[in-house]
């Protein structure tokens, strides 16, 4: 499989997904842990791939979104943003209307763990 298809096989199969640098607990940017941070602000649980660990989605994944920059929050199979837009979202509770919305919609379709 290549990187392209496995952008869109993550991104189909995670209904949240956060590409950012390091993990949610330990982030390796500001911009990273300001968007995890408020992604865990919402309170649901999502996905998200370390782009430190994986340099070929690094390398593909701009091209592939048309977005340049770490992190990209994609939601529902749609490109939502990067930090700034994650961070103006959060401030103004649309985030969490979107996140919890989504969860919820999906809620019964995936398995719990």
């Amino acid at each position: 499989m290549d990187t392209i298809e496995r952008i869109k096989e993550q991104i189909s199969e995670n209904t949240i997904l956060l590409y950012m640098k390091g993990s949610p607990k330990l982030p390796s940017c500001g911009f990273s842990s300001q968007a995890s941070q408020a992604l865990m602000g919402c309170g649901e649980k999502f996905a998200y791939v370390d782009i430190l660990q994986n340099p070929d989605i690094r390398a593909e994944l701009p091209k592939y979104a048309d977005w340049p920059t770490f992190p990209q929050l994609w939601v529902d199979g749609e490109l939502v943003g990067g930090c700034d837009i994650i961070m103006e979202m959060y401030q103004q509770g649309e985030l969490q209307t979107l996140i919890t919305e989504t969860a919820a919609k999906h809620g019964s379709e995936e398995s719990s763990e």
